[in-house]
This record gives structure tokens, C-alpha cells and sequence, in this order.
């Protein structure tokens, strides 16, 4: 297991503040209340623990085949359903939204190897991800990925309530690979899937899934 790049400043300042901190409740604290102190110390360290735990990114192997969609994040699944996506397709897309609450990893990976077609980034609001019209008013970005048999997927990593920065990486006309990192959200958010209609799914809503290794489905 690794730690995210994105992670690095927040990471330092947050050591830096909880250092500041702990010494603050040592100078006033220390020795007149020493119960209160050292139960401070212990929130100061598990606060730190939950925040480098957030970046962390596990060694993972992507099992995907050539048709495989393959999971672009740790999470739940929270929604399967046809509906219209009215950014680029404007048609009738299967959606496959996961939903990942503050404990998952949230380092993002294509869910197919292609073309990437199409990027833009959406500045928006900060509805809780779980909330209908985040897909639509949240910020977010969103990717389109052309399989090699010409069909395209599209992906989009949407903030929510605590997430203020999404980060993604790929320019359009670049090849990507299954399985290789696209982008990284910080703290709680989800990635919607819009795929093909008729595109065979093989998960479930309130399975748990894991980036690079669950299968979401497969192009056909």
C-alpha cells in the first residue's frame, strides 16, 4: 500500500496543526488536567490516522479482459437504471452509480481501456452524494472512453457534501488502459457509469465493490 499524491499537503498541514494543537493542551492542560489531555492526545491521533488512511492506495492488480467493465471505484452500488444522459450522449444510457462514504479508498481508475473521447470539468454545488440531482448540480467531471468495437462509456466523479476538489488526469485523444488511475476525489463522493443499453451487468444495488477487481459488466 502506497499514499496518494493528492494527499501530500493535506497530510503535512494537518500533522503540522495536530502537533500545534497537541502542544497547546500540554502547556494548558498537562499537568491540571491531565485526563482531558490524554484524551485529546488520543483524538489528535486517531483524527490524523482518518485522514492518512483517506489516501491510502492498495497494490492491485486489474483482472479485466477485453470486454470487462471493470469497477472504477471502492464503494457501494447504489443505483442501476436506464435513463437519459443529457450531457453528451442525449439518449438512453444504463447508469451504475457508487457511491464512496470517507473509509474508501477513492483513488479513481477507467473502467475500460480506449479512447478518451471527451473530458470537461463542471464547477457546482455540494448536495450529499447520495441526492438525486447530484450527478447533474454537484461539481464533478466527466469522461468518455471509446472501447476498441467503436461503443463509448461514459464515467463522471461527482463531489459531495465534504468533497471540494475533484482531480482527474486524462486529455482527450489519449489511450488509456483498464484499470489505470484517471482520478483521485477527496473525501466522501460518488462516479456514475453510463453504459450501452443492453450492456450486461453483473452487479447489484447494495453490492460492495472493489476498483480494478469487481466486474461491473461487460461491452457486447
Amino acid at each position: 500500500m502506497t499514499l496518494h499524491r493528492e494527499g501530500t499537503s493535506i497530510m503535512l498541514w494537518s500533522t503540522i496543526i495536530i502537533a500545534i494543537l497537541s502542544g497547546l493542551t500540554y502547556y494548558f492542560l498537562g499537568c491540571c488536567c491531565p485526563i482531558i489531555y490524554w484524551l485529546l492526545q488520543v483524538g489528535f491521533l486517531v483524527l490524523l490516522g482518518l485522514i492518512v488512511q483517506f489516501f491510502r492506495v492498495p497494490n492491485r492488480t486489474c483482472t479485466g479482459g477485453e470486454n470487462d467493465i471493470m469497477c472504477p471505484a471502492d464503494g457501494k452500488v447504489v443505483v442501476i437504471e436506464e435513463t437519459t444522459e443529457s450531457e453528451y450522449f442525449k439518449d438512453r444510457r444504463i447508469q451504475v452509480s457508487i457511491f464512496m462514504s470517507p473509509l474508501n479508498v477513492h483513488a479513481n481508475y477507467h473502467p475500460i481501456k480506449g479512447l478518451v473521447k471527451y473530458v470537461k470539468y463542471h464547477p457546482g454545488l455540494f448536495l450529499v452524494a447520495w441526492h438525486p440531482k447530484s450527478s447533474t448540480d454537484n461539481e464533478r467531471s466527466t469522461l468518455v472512453v471509446e472501447h476498441s468495437s467503436g461503443k463509448e462509456v461514459l464515467f463522471r466523479q461527482v463531489a459531495g457534501a465534504v468533497a471540494r476538489r475533484i482531480c482527474y488526469y486524462p486529455t482527450e485523444g489519449q489511450y488509456v488502459a483498464v484499470g489505470q488511475e484517471f482520478g483521485f476525489i477527496k473525501f466522501g463522493s460518488r462516479i456514475d457509469l453510463f453504459l450501452p443499453l443492453g450492456t450486461k451487468i453483473d452487479v447489484a444495488i447494495g453490492d460492495v465493490v472493489k476498483a480494478k477487481l469487481t466486474r461491473i459488466g461487460e461491452i457486447i
